[in-house]
């Protein structure tokens, strides 16, 4: 035997004196399952395994359908998870904006879950290291049942003893609807309107929002931020989508200015950067956008152009971590901070934990499972004061920190007994690029 090397003994020993974790230019995909949870909305558990007995987790974005995911599994049998970049450019051709981007953004996730438990290194060293030991959150906030300033007050306050000191509370369409006379003109009827079920009537068209609809609002914030005082940051969500025109939009923010909001969440339509940039330009509201946008190709419009103040990517959209970390950086030689969207179970808001400590200009990561009594149970490896101070401490553990707990999955699964069934259905070539290329 050749001066130092070691034969395979030799080499044996070594191994089993340190942590090996695996052998990771051996590691190959043998399967994709996905369980679904109900949580705030329906959340797609996924689970790839390999052949080495360690299985990666990610999920599919709230409301998104599991075979998002699965459609790619043909294209991920027996590939080598730790060829991540590899694997992505594959898969990225075939997601969308909105929850059509959860698939490949899900897959991402879990291929860095399983590189990180294959070296024994948290997810956050793959993307540059840490720039903080701990994320902050800002607490997602529903519109109260008695939609009053009363209301808010009480629901937010809650929020705030809970530790918080960032909190999101909505503004919907519902609540205008609330307000007598907060909308003057008559709606144009559509016989088959498939949003009026949850915005407002002529959504921005023939029904206008009216000064005492402004004054409602107005009042709802001042009580608000009276309430909480001065050291709660505070931002608003839903008041637009398509229930506003810019203009509506630009006089309901004037308005708001004097409560020092951290920012207005989504006044228009996602894909409508001009509006975006009208509202944006005549604020001195920051405005915060861009859930719905898939890629660093989706954000490289309004991040140049400046439609947007704060840049605000759901990562189970956006691409998974790698990519929404991307975006922040690019956004950031133009001067723009971000924040992360998140509606998810502990999976999904480990993965923004990770990226947001690797994004020198994170504001906050949301999160909006706090209404539900059993969202930690999903998972071990998160303690029950994992939300002191209104931080989350980044784990140090290897890839996102967390495993399941199956008994709990179990119990708020969807359908029940559909834990990570069998997908062999989905073996086969099921994207249409291979299928014509294979004839």
């Amino acid at each position: 035997m050749a001066s130092g090397q070691l034969d395979g003994a030799a080499l044996g020993r070594v191994e089993d004196a340190v942590s090996t974790h695996s052998r990771p230019s051996e590691l190959k995909i043998t399967d994709l399952r996905v369980a679904v949870v109900v949580g705030s909305g329906y959340h797609p558990i996924i689970r790839i395994d390999t052949n080495q007995g360690i299985s990666g987790l990610g999920e599919v974005r709230d409301g998104g359908h599991a075979e998002y995911a699965l459609q790619f599994k043909s294209m991920l049998l027996g590939q080598n998870p730790c060829n991540v970049d590899m694997i992505f450019s594959a898969l990225r051709r075939y997601g969308n904006w909105g929850r059509e981007g959860g698939g490949v953004s899900g897959i991402e996730i879990a291929l860095w879950d399983l590189v990180g438990k294959a070296y024994g290194v948290p997810c956050h060293q793959f993307f540059g290291g840490k720039h903080r030991d701990r994320v902050r959150i800002y607490g997602d906030t529903p519109a109260p049942a008695q939609p009053t300033p009363e209301g808010y007050v009480e629901a937010v306050l809650r929020r705030k003893a809970l530790g918080l000191t960032f909190i999101k509370f909505d503004l919907p369409p519902r609540f205008f609807n609330a307000v007598d006379g907060a909308l003057v003109g008559q709606a144009t009827k559509h016989e088959y309107d498939l949003a009026k079920a949850w915005r407002a009537p002529g959504a921005g068209r023939g029904i206008k929002l009216s000064q005492k609809g402004i004054a409602a609002a107005v009042d709802v914030v001042r009580a608000v931020r009276e309430a909480v005082g001065p050291e709660i940051s505070l931002c608003i969500d839903h008041f637009g989508e398509g229930f506003v025109t810019a203009d509506e939009a630009i006089r309901l923010g004037h308005a708001l200015e004097p409560f020092d909001l951290a920012w207005v969440e989504d006044p228009l339509p996602w894909h409508d950067f001009a509006g975006h940039k009208k509202v944006a330009d005549a604020l001195l509201t920051p405005v915060a956008a861009g859930e719905e946008l898939y890629l660093w190709d989706g954000f490289r419009e309004p991040i140049e152009t400046r439609a947007f103040d704060i840049l605000h990517p759901d990562l189970l959209t956006s691409g998974g971590m790698l990519e929404t970390k991307r975006i922040a950086d690019y956004g950031e030689r133009f001067g723009l901070a971000t924040a992360l969207h998140a509606c998810c179970t502990p999976i999904g808001l480990m993965a923004n934990v990770h990226c947001g400590a690797a994004i020198s200009g994170l504001v906050a990561v949301e999160h909006h499972g706090l209404d539900n009594p059993n969202w930690g149970e999903l998972v071990t490896g998160i303690d029950p004061d994992y939300l002191e101070g209104g931080y989350v401490t980044v784990p140090d553990a290897p890839g996102l920190g967390v495993e399941l707990n199956e008994e709990a999955v179990e119990a708020q699964l969807r359908h029940p007994g559909t834990l990570f069934q069998p997908t062999e259905e989905w073996n086969r070539i099921r994207i249409g690029f291979e299928r014509r290329s294979r004839g």
